[in-house]
């Protein structure tokens, strides 16, 4: 008896779950809930900091979303934590959202990473005042960690992005000139900068900055791309066929 074919919503539910160029398993009850979960636990940590250490910060306008650190944390903390429903869920559509929002939260967390320590490498207070500045591990919770846990995710647990070159710079550049309007308007509240650096340049400056960092998300996300290709091989058009899984 022939079988029959698979309808395609079957087929893509199939890629969805689990792409020829994945690592490993994922949605799964195992090592990819285990990832999500550990990821869950130290974003609930920095935020718990957030309000156990409170400052002048947590009363003023914008609270602790006047920082691109703490917009960045957000994001991590909803791409996980759909990754982890659909781990538990096994649904291949929260594990599709979860994928769609990793290319903005992975590129913008990586930006995060390399701006903050290589800005406080220079020197810490261009980032942090000295009555602000964290001790070591809570500092590396709110900087490194959700990186890291984003870019293990994305490596080893999810298929391969499609956005491309012109997407991710319009997204980035999107995303850069929404920080920098919210930036101001928290100013026009507040009366300072939630970084000391942008008190330190003029308008100008940090349009310019705000541009910069735009390309550099965009740079992140291409380069991300391509460490993923160079980790679990390159799709090649016309090769892989759509509902294809690994054996």
């Amino acid at each position: 008896m022939a079988a029959h074919p698979q309808s395609p919503t079957l087929r893509m539910d199939k890629l969805i779950q689990r792409h020829p160029l994945q690592k490993l398993h994922s949605p799964s009850r195992g090592v990819s809930a285990l990832l999500h979960s550990v990821g869950l636990a130290s974003f609930s940590y920095s935020f718990n900091w957030l309000s156990t250490h409170p400052n002048h910060i947590n009363s003023a306008y914008g609270w602790h979303f006047q920082y691109l650190t703490i917009i960045g944390l957000t994001l991590a903390t909803v791409t996980f934590v759909l990754g982890l429903l659909a781990d538990l869920t096994l649904s291949p559509r929260l594990f599709a959202a979860k994928n769609v929002l990793s290319m903005c939260s992975a590129p913008m967390e990586v930006l995060v990473s390399t701006l903050y320590w290589g800005l406080r490498a220079i020197d810490p207070e261009l980032v942090v005042p000295k009555e602000l500045a964290l001790p070591l591990p809570t500092d590396v919770s709110f900087h490194l960690t959700p990186s890291a846990l984003l870019l293990v995710d994305l490596l080893l647990f999810s298929p391969p992005w499609t956005i491309t070159v012109l997407p991710a710079i319009v997204l980035s550049t999107v995303i850069a000139f929404l920080y920098w309007f919210w930036i101001e308007l928290c100013y026009s509240y507040n009366g300072f900068y939630p970084y000391p650096l942008f008190g330190m340049l003029d308008q100008t400056q940090r349009v310019g900055l705000f541009g910069m960092s735009a390309v550099v998300m965009a740079g992140n996300t291409v380069v991300l791309k391509r460490v993923y290709g160079y980790l679990n091989g390159f799709q090649r058009t016309g090769v892989e066929v759509p509902g294809r899984v690994k054996s």
